[in-house]
Order: C-alpha cells, then structure tokens, then sequence
C-alpha cells in the first residue's frame, strides 16, 4: 500500500491514528497514596475514625475512564487492601456490615476493571476504522509532486483521523487536450459518508477533464456528479451534501481560467508578492446550483511564467491557534520570499503545527503550481 511521504522530510507519515492521552502511572499512584494519606490524617487530626470505603471506592470507576486494565486492577488491589485494613480492628457485632463493605468493593472494582478493558476494545476498533477510512482517502489520491506539459504542482495533503473526523477535501491534475486540467475541493461533512461523495465527484472530474472542450462543462459535470451521489445517498438515509470547488484550466497562455464554487481563492506569489489571483464573486458550491440566480462563469486571470499559484482548503485557512484565530495564510506567504515553490507544501505544514499546537481538526489540503519552462527554482 503506497504510503505518504511527510512534509518535514523523506520518511513516510505516519498513518496510524493517535491515541487518547492515558493516565500515567505518576498520576496513579499519586492520586492512590494521597487520597489514602488524606483520610488518615483526617482522621488523627480531627480525632475520630474516618472510613475510607465512601471515599477510595469511586478511584478505580475514575481510573478506568481514561486509565489502562493494569492501572484499574492496581488501584482496584488498592482500595479493597486499605477498605479491608481499616475494618480489622471494628467489633464482632459489626462484621457483618463490614463484610458486606468489602464484597461491594470487590464488586464495583470488578466492574472498573471490566469496563476499562471495554473501553480500552472499543477505542482500538474505532481507531482502527478511522484509520481505515483515512488509508481509503489517501489511495483515491495520487501522490506528489503531479506533472503535465504545462504544471509542476506540489502539494500537502494530511487527512485527520481524530474523533471521527475524516474528511473530504480532495485535489486532482489532468492532462487535456485543452490544457492541464486542476482541482481542489471540499466535500460538506465528515466520515465514510463524505468520502463516498468525495469519489464521485473526483471520478467525474477525472472524466470530464478530458473530454470536455470548455471549463463550465467540466462543472457542469461535476454539478451532475454531485446531485446524483445525493440522490443514491437518500435511498440510504444520507442527507444531501455540497461541495466547494475550484476548477482551473492552465494552457500555454498567460492567461489562465477559473471556475470558483464557494472555494477559497488562490493566491498568486510573484516577485516576492502575494495577493488574491481571483476576484470576483465564488459561485455557489457544487450540488446548490439549483438555487444560483445566475448560471456559474469563467474569471480569466493572469498567471505568468515567473508565477507560483498557491490553493488550499479550509482546513489550512479556517486551522485555528490555541485562542482560537485563524492561520493567516495570506500574511505568512508574504515572507516566503526565500522559500522555493517546491519547499512551500513543508513550510505550511511546518507552520500549521505551530499555529494549532499539532491539534488540527479538519483535512489539511494544498497545491502549488508552477509553469513548466519557467525559471527552475
């Protein structure tokens, strides 16, 4: 199975998905010795006996919430030890209930234990489908850098595969008989479901990119892909999805062509400036053409050969720091004067790492073009 290779370097990303932050055994152990000391010196300071059972009997449910099978048993051994320890020296007319004590810390500890070892079974099985459906996004995804008579593109692509979050952002480069042929996109919603979506449109886009003459067909295919998946996705109880999507087609002119459905605009990086390679209104997305006023149209924009054109999804502009404000795209391209076209897909990631604190939540997706026969950077 054809691995990713990670921006930072030459070794294959890795692509199991991360676990849970666990309990240390620090923390276990602390937490047992402490709350135990608290209670005994409770006790001696105010003079009277203070039973622990109400108090220790709830730790291994506690533990067993985030905690591994061993850390449960460990403190489970715990508690019934110090529980049975403090009714040694209780009267024989009260062995009974102390009896009773023990066995109902025998019990609910026996349930903390068996309820980590669920939990700990059920994250490994969903783990194992995210990454599943994560290895099923990146196998309908060809790697880069992508090549055709016109473009260079290299790129990022880094799916998530946290909380069932599997997107369906999803970038293609054909080659045409009228051009080289590029699109990026992002399908509405997460899991299997936005995956599924995501095929269908990528293979009509792999088709209509070559046998459409013009741009708007190509969309119109698209729109056509998207409003049949929906179709077949209600019969199974789905509900109806949308796409944003640019649509380009890049020639031998200096001029290239643009179809924006509510994605996010390129930016176009020459002579050490940035700035928007679009500016008219995005069209609706792909799959709402029904409720457009108007039919979706071609911008025409300059993108000369000295020129690097820079898309994304909006898992990289809408990526969000610790506060909570967005990754400024825009600005931080501004100085990469020095960086060369090839090396921006790692600067991003770099970068993005930095702005989230590693903790993105969505699919991370980027292309970066450039003019074959241009300068060699």
């Amino acid at each position: 199975m054809r691995t990713s290779r990670d921006p930072d370097g030459d070794s294959p990303a890795d692509s199991r998905p991360r676990p849970s932050a666990a309990l240390s055994w620090s923390v276990v152990v602390l937490s047992l010795v402490g709350l135990t000391a608290v209670l005994a010196v409770t006790g001696v300071v105010l003079g009277r006996e203070t039973r622990p059972a109400p108090f220790l009997v709830v730790v291994p449910a506690l533990i067993a919430g985030r905690g591994t099978v061993r850390q449960t048993v460990v403190a489970s051994g715990w508690v019934t030890a110090v529980i049975a320890a403090s009714l040694v020296d209780t009267p024989l007319k009260t062995m009974g209930a102390d009896a009773a004590v023990v066995v109902f810390a025998l019990v609910f500890n026996g349930l903390s234990v068996a309820r980590a070892a669920q939990r700990i079974r059920s994250q490994g099985e969903i783990a194992r489908l995210r990454s599943a459906a994560a290895a099923l996004q990146r196998q309908i995804l060809r790697p880069f850098p992508l090549m055709t008579d016109e473009l260079l593109v290299h790129g990022l692509y880094r799916p998530v595969e946290e909380d069932s979050r599997v997107g369906g952002d999803l970038y293609e480069v054909v080659a045409s008989p009228y051009g080289s042929r590029v699109f990026i996109a992002d399908v509405q919603g997460k899991g299997l479901q936005a995956i599924s979506a995501a095929f269908a449109v990528l293979s009509a886009f792999r088709e209509a990119a070559v046998a459409e003459p013009t741009l708007t067909a190509v969309v119109d295919a698209l729109e056509e892909a998207v409003l049949r998946h929906n179709s077949f996705a209600a019969q199974t109880g789905d509900g109806d999805r949308f796409v944003t999507a640019l649509v380009l087609n890049v020639d031998g002119e200096e001029e290239a062509q643009a179809v924006n459905c509510g994605h996010v605009a390129p930016l176009l990086l020459r002579n050490g400036r940035v700035g928007r390679a679009l500016h008219a209104d995005p069209c609706v997305p792909l799959g709402l053409d029904a409720l457009a006023a108007e039919p979706r149209t071609v911008e025409w924009f300059g993108f000369p050969a000295d020129g690097t054109l820079v898309l994304c999804t909006d898992g990289v502009t809408e990526a969000r720091d610790p506060s909570g404000a967005f990754y400024p795209l825009e600005e931080r391209a501004a100085g990469w004067g020095e960086v060369l076209p090839k090396d921006i897909p790692a600067t991003v990631y770099r970068d993005l790492r930095r702005h989230t604190a590693d903790r993105s939540r969505d699919d991370t997706a980027l292309l970066v073009l450039r003019r074959r026969g241009g300068p060699v950077l």
